[in-house]
Parts: structure tokens; sequence; C-alpha cells
């Protein structure tokens, strides 16, 4: 079910990117992490960068290690995941969902409820600026 509210920063959400956006850029459903706080008159839009499971082939200052524990659900359920703040983007509600996390002992749908911690979040804003080569302005944050 598509998120209704704006997402708090640091939450970690899924993201589907299919259908509409074609390879080189993302294009299958990930976790992501909401980087920006709602901002007013751009409602229904969240910014995010993806979470991968493998690590990349060379670490860049624009890549993150975040550690999960407990790890995120199947199959996503590596202990850690690699912030792709090279690959920010904004999207709609409709693309973002809670991640599931099976039923409860009356059959109700339970979700995860997950915010990174602020150190985190700082580490892939500077991630972000790396990515729009305006690492420069790190020391501010």
């Amino acid at each position: 079910m598509p998120l209704t509210f704006h997402p708090r920063q640091g939450t970690v959400l899924l993201c589907a990117y299919e259908p509409g956006f074609k390879e080189p850029e993302m294009v299958k459903r990930r976790p992501v992490v909401v980087v920006t706080p709602r901002l007013r008159s751009r409602d229904g839009l969240c910014t995010v960068v993806p979470l991968s499971t493998t690590e990349p082939r060379k670490v860049e200052a624009y890549h993150h290690k975040i550690v999960f524990d407990p790890p995120l659900p199947k199959p996503w359920n590596s202990p850690e995941c690699w912030v792709k703040a090279d690959m920010l983007a904004t999207v709609a509600f409709h693309r973002l969902h809670l991640i599931g996390i099976g039923r409860g002992p009356h059959g109700k749908r339970k979700y995860l409820q997950l915010v990174i911690p602020r150190a985190d979040l700082k580490a892939i804003q500077a991630c972000i600026l790396e990515a729009l080569h305006l690492g420069h302005l790190t020391p501010s944050l």
C-alpha cells in the first residue's frame, strides 16, 4: 500500500522504481532512506537514496555502509547495506511503501518501523554532497 503521509527523515522504506525508470537509473524495488523533511508546497514528494546489499566494486565518497541489527527482512536481509547516494531521487508517494514483516497474532499486517541513527543520516548527507560535487559544504552539516 503506497504512503499517504510524509515519512520522517531517516526512515527506511521500500521504493518501487519500476515502471518509469530506465537503466542506467535504478529500475527495481529496493529499500531506501528518506533524506528530506516534508517540504512546504511539495506534498506527495520525497527525496530518497537507495540501499544495496552488495558492496560496491570500488567504495567511493558517495557510498556509506549501514549495519542493521537485526537485518532488514528478506530479500534484503544482509546485515550490511550500502547507501548509493549517487542515485539520489525525488519520487512520488505512490512509489513508496512500508516494508512488510508478516502478520500479527490476529492476522493484521505488520510493518517495519525503522529510522536510522542521526550519525548515519549525517553521513548520508555528506555522501549526497560528494555525489553532487559539493563536498566542500560537508563541514556545514
